[in-house]
C-alpha cells in the first residue's frame, strides 16, 4: 500500500507538471482557432488566436499535394489549436511548424526547395 501511494504522488505531480506546460504554451505558443482551404486560390488559410492570418498552398505540403480539394476542405483544428488534421488524408501538421515553414519531412521539404529552384 505505501508503494502504491508513493505512486499515485509521482503520477499527481508529473500530472501537475502537464498541466502547467500546457498552460504555458497556450499564453506563448500560435493557437489557431479555426483553419479553412480555398479551392479556388489552392490556399490552406488558418485563422490565429492572436487574430493574425497565415495561407500556404496546398501544393506544397507533404500529404496535401494532389489530394482532391473535398479532402483538402475536411481540414480540422485539433482541440489544443496547436495542429491542423486531415482525417481523409490521414495528414497532420502543427501550427508552429507551418507558420517556421515546415511542410512536410527534411527529405520533402528538400525536394521541395530543388523544385522551386528549377
Amino acid at each position: 500500500m505505501k508503494g502504491d501511494r508513493g505512486v499515485i504522488l509521482a503520477f499527481q505531480e508529473q500530472f501537475e507538471r502537464a498541466q502547467s506546460s500546457a498552460s504555458q504554451a497556450n499564453r506563448t505558443e500560435p493557437r489557431a482557432i479555426s483553419a479553412a482551404y480555398d479551392s479556388a486560390l489552392g490556399l490552406v488559410t488558418i485563422q490565429l488566436q492572436s487574430g493574425a492570418i497565415f495561407s500556404f498552398p496546398a501544393a506544397i505540403a507533404q500529404g496535401l499535394a494532389g489530394a482532391e480539394p473535398d479532402a483538402l476542405a475536411q481540414v480540422e483544428v485539433t482541440p489544443m489549436g496547436d495542429g491542423l488534421h486531415w482525417p481523409t488524408l490521414d495528414a497532420d501538421f502543427s501550427v508552429t511548424g507551418l507558420l517556421a515553414g515546415m511542410f512536410g519531412t527534411p527529405r520533402w521539404m528538400a525536394d521541395l526547395q530543388q523544385r522551386q529552384a528549377s
